[in-house]
């Protein structure tokens, strides 16, 4: 059988190289002819046009020379004896006599054609020779010019022949008497162009009249001129003829014309004569140079070497033939052997190939040793491959009992686990996946992923927020017996072959009741847990929200009168009967006017958009009458139950929260001390007033104190829970007043905010806390300083905070840096860059007053803070109220799970310790474990 390995040779190797070599070869032949070709005749176009220059050179130094020459003659004339005298005289007769001697002399030695004089009125008074035919001289104006500024001058006239004319004046006593013109034609020139250009010369007349002495042949109509002049007429006419017909004589100025005549090579060019300003006609000089010499050697020297390089081919394709007729035979018995070996037939491989040389071995003997070896090795292998099906065979059946396995781990996997093709169609489903979904395998195989599990909102999770990444997303699910599900999906891709992607693996996790406990927990963190109204944070974001919208409408602010005494003399469970029996009745009556809230202990608000003061009075009206009419008992006690009502408008009395709640604050304050009316509409003018008062002396307050460093610090511990042991110090903000006494900073922080001095507030916090902690960090303390929101938009921030360490020398690990929920949420991404800059020089991160927005529980795995402080509202309420039990532990636990500590705020009473410590909450700070003290008490120095 013929094995299909072999195939027939068309071309051998050898004659392969030989051909490509050649073809090569003959290429660089080519090209090195072309390149030589081409710089001899770019050297032959450079000295021909050096010799044209050099021409033209010549032609107009002779023209000058010739000038020069009879401007002299002139002179000399001009100065000959009784010749100024006989101007002078005025005597004709003696002025024919002075020069009638010298013409002849004049005539045959210096070539003068003409000798004219005039006397000082530029007449004409004798003539010697012939005057230029066809050619209106103007005579008198060369003498006029002369005689007037004693200076000689030249011209060149072209008519019937070309003259120059010098013009000199006669002096006698230093006074022209008369003038002198001698003309003489370009013969002598013409001659000396000849000589050194070594080429043929004619003289050109253009627009000039036809002259009749002249042949008719010189006549050249193409030009509008005649030749009237020129050397070998026989051989040179017919040459010019012939460019007349090719080229104007303008373009053979500018460029010499090549032509080929009688089997010559011809170059003719043209040079315009410098002529008299005045006159129509214009003279050429045409030069006819052969070049036939020049360009034959150049043909010469291109055919010696193309000569010599195709002989040089032959030789090196003769002698590389010569050297690779051996090599390429012992190739081809090389060749001859491999199909056999392919097929098997090692013995024979073996035997037609020699065996290599020892001494003077070349890559071709290695081959052959390499051919021989590569027969061994195959005839070992191929002993070898046998085993190796059988060693295969068994891995086979052991895959198979992994994918059994794999396939009953799927099947009892309490997750969804789903495959999909490239085109999203579903190929596996797990048993536990059935199970929940209530149908068969047969049901959803083939189908579309995005059909069986539908997503909820494109580029959303079910959850509202965009997904964390492409391959992680949350979508509903119901079953087929009509249940609800939330599935969380972790797509992965399944590879292929070559790097490619053969379809993906879908697992999901049934996370249903987590998400109705994070619906409950986010109903609390907006609601009170006491009466179900909204709470202040949902209510100031309310309001915030109203304001930036440039809304208007009211606030109005309501507080219980007398509450105190129900907590005093019916307890504090009476109290909150009487909180939610209120929230209950409000809300029944005033819910759908607006947004209803529990702002904190016995204080309820109330929202009103688009709502004007006559609206608002009513409405305050009116809950002054639903309270009224309700009744209310406890311990066989009857209480009345009454509100004081203060009304804000917005924008008119503030275009802010905390100005629009402060103001209607202050209103239910007068409310409340008018005795005889329960509501209180604060006037405009008495509100911003009385706003603006406040606010320019607490800015002018923190202004001064930042200036006169007034401000103090003082500590509140940190305590461990587990033995009370006081590591950290939370670092708080205080002012004095005049009369010594220390103002809270709620006080004045909401100004500093509002006014943009809040960074140089936290500036100023950080310098001094910094300071103070290079001189306690031996003894272990860290301290924690709070950061407001503004701060995180400081892009500063982190150059001044690594400015401050280096100038204090503090340890930045024994720095905590606090930034609050609600600050962290509102910019999620500014806040997380911010907090991983400050985790980058080695600080530690809080995030404070956790808990009061839930909404940030799915963010708090991204967030690179190392402590949650749990907000106090939970803490404080922690031993009486299980919504509180419940939504700290849970914050607990998801601070556990992300690796992050717990602190409790507001630790108040011993009883919480043993909770929060079951809870796994490792710290806590609250005036039950240690009251804020000026920093000098707790440290023994003032920073």
């Amino acid at each position: 059988m013929r094995s299909p390995y072999r195939r027939p040779c068309r071309l051998s190797l050898t004659w392969r190289v030989i051909a490509l070599s050649s073809l090569l070869l003959v290429l660089l032949v080519a090209l090195f002819a072309w390149l030589v070709h081409a710089n001899l005749t770019r050297q032959f176009e450079t000295s021909r046009a050096e010799h044209g220059e050099r021409q033209v050179r010549e032609i107009r130094l002779a023209l000058e020379r010739s000038e020069e020459g009879l401007r002299q003659l002139a002179s000399m004339v001009a100065s000959g004896q009784g010749l100024g005298d006989a101007l002078q005289a005025g005597q004709p007769d003696l002025l024919v006599d002075s020069l009638e001697t010298q013409w002849p002399t004049l005539q045959l030695e210096a070539g003068l054609d003409e000798i004219l004089v005039f006397d000082v009125a530029a007449n004409q008074l004798a003539a010697w020779g012939e005057g230029q035919l066809h050619n209106e001289r103007p005579l008198r104006e060369w003498v006029q010019r002369v005689l007037g500024d004693e200076m000689p001058h030249t011209a060149l006239r072209c008519s019937s022949d070309c003259r120059q004319y010098a013009t000199v004046p006669v002096l006698v006593e230093g006074e022209s008497v008369g003038a002198v013109i001698l003309s003489r034609s370009l013969a002598d020139v013409t001659r000396q162009a000849q000589q050194v250009s070594e080429s043929d010369v004619a003289l050109l007349v253009v627009d000039s009249p036809t002259t009749p002495e002249l042949p008719e042949e010189r006549a050249v109509p193409a030009w509008r001129g005649q030749f009237i002049a020129m050397t070998r007429r026989e051989v040179y006419l017919p040459i010019l003829s012939s460019a007349a017909t090719q080229v104007t004589v303008d373009e053979l100025e500018r460029q010499p014309l090549r032509l080929e005549h009688g089997g010559r090579n011809i170059e003719l060019s043209a040079m315009r004569m410098n002529e008299d300003e005045d006159r129509r006609s214009i003279g050429y000089f045409l030069l006819a140079s052969d070049i036939t010499p020049q360009i034959k050697a150049i043909s010469r020297d291109i055919r010696v070497l193309v000569t010599v390089g195709l002989t040089g081919w032959l030789v090196a394709e003769l002698l590389l033939l010569a050297i690779l007729l051996s090599p390429m035979a012992r190739l081809r018995r090389i060749a001859s052997a491999l199909p056999a070996l392919a097929q098997g037939g090692f013995a024979e491989a073996r035997s037609s190939i020699p065996r290599p040389r020892r001494i003077l071995a070349d890559e071709i003997d290695v081959l052959q040793g390499t051919t021989l070896a590569l027969a061994d090795q195959l005839e070992t292998l191929e002993g070898e491959v046998s085993v190796r099906g059988e060693q295969l065979a068994e891995r086979v059946e052991e895959l198979a009992r992994e994918r059994d396995f794999i396939g009953s781990l799927l099947d009892t996997a309490r997750v969804f686990i789903v495959t999909q093709d490239g085109s999203g169609r579903i190929g596996l489903v797990n048993d536990y996946a059935l199970t929940v979904m209530c149908t068969g395998e047969e049901a959803l195989v083939n189908r579309l992923f995005e059909d069986v599990f539908s997503p909820g909102h494109p580029g959303k999770s079910s959850s509202g927020r965009p997904p964390a990444s492409p391959n992680q997303e949350e979508r509903p699910l119901v079953t087929a017996d009509g249940q609800q599900h939330t599935i969380a999906w972790y797509h992965a891709p399944l590879p292929g072959g070559n790097g490619a992607t053969l379809g993906r693996i879908s697992v999901g996790l049934d996370i249903t009741e987590r998400k109705a406990a994070e619906a409950r927990l986010t109903w609390l963190a907006e609601r009170d847990p006491l009466t179900g109204l909204f709470n202040r944070r949902y209510f100031q974001e309310a309001l915030s929200g109203a304001l930036q919208h440039g809304l208007s409408g009211a606030m109005l602010l309501m507080d219980l009168d007398q509450f105190k005494d129900v907590n005093e003399l019916s307890g504090h469970q009476a109290g909150d009967r009487l909180l939610r029996l209120v929230a209950n009745v409000l809300g029944e009556e005033l819910g759908h006017r607006g947004i209803l809230a529990r702002l904190g202990g016995d204080e309820f608000a109330l929202l009103l958009q688009e709502a004007d003061a006559e609206l608002a009075v009513r409405i305050a009206q009116q809950i002054n009458q639903i309270l009224e009419g309700t009744r209310f008992m406890a311990e066989e006690r009857r209480h009345r139950v009454s509100a004081s009502t203060g009304i804000a408008l917005f924008p008119e009395h503030a275009t802010n929260p905390i100005d629009l709640m402060a103001s209607a604050d202050m209103a239910m304050y007068k409310a409340k001390a008018s005795g005889t009316q329960r509501w209180h509409l604060l006037a405009t003018a008495q509100g911003a007033r009385e706003e603006l008062q406040q606010r320019v002396y607490w800015e002018e307050r923190v202004h001064r104190a930042l200036e006169e460093d007034a401000f103090e610090l003082m500590v509140q511990p940190i305590v461990r829970l587990e033995d009370r042991d006081v590591r950290h110090y939370e670092v708080l903000l205080r002012l004095r007043d005049e009369q010594g006494g220390l103002i809270s900073p709620a006080v004045f922080i909401p100004v500093a905010e509002r006014s943009g001095q809040i960074i140089a507030v936290d500036r100023w916090v950080l310098r001094h806390s910094l300071r103070a902690l290079s001189r306690v960090q031996e003894q272990g303390v860290s301290l924690a300083v709070n950061l407001s929101g503004q701060s995180l938009h400081d892009d500063r921030l982190k150059q001044y905070l690594t400015e401050q360490l280096a100038a204090s020398g503090a340890d930045p690990e024994r720095l905590i840096l606090e930034i609050t929920e609600t600050a962290a949420v509102t910019d999620f991404s500014t806040a997380r860059g911010v907090l991983q800059a400050l985790r980058d020089l080695g600080c530690r991160t809080a995030l404070d007053d956790f808990g009061v927005g839930f909404s940030s529980f799915h963010y708090l795995g991204q967030l690179p803070v190392d402590y949650i402080k749990i907000d106090g509202s939970f803490i404080r309420n922690l031993s009486v109220s299980a919504d509180s039990r419940v939504i700290v532990k849970a914050i607990a636990d998801i601070a556990t799970g992300f690796g992050k500590q717990a602190i409790a705020e507001f630790v108040d009473q011993e009883a919480l310790i043993p909770l929060l410590s079951s809870y796994g909450i490792a710290y806590g700070q609250g005036f039950h474990l240690g009251k804020p003290i000026p920093f000098p008490q707790a440290f023994g120095f003032s920073p």
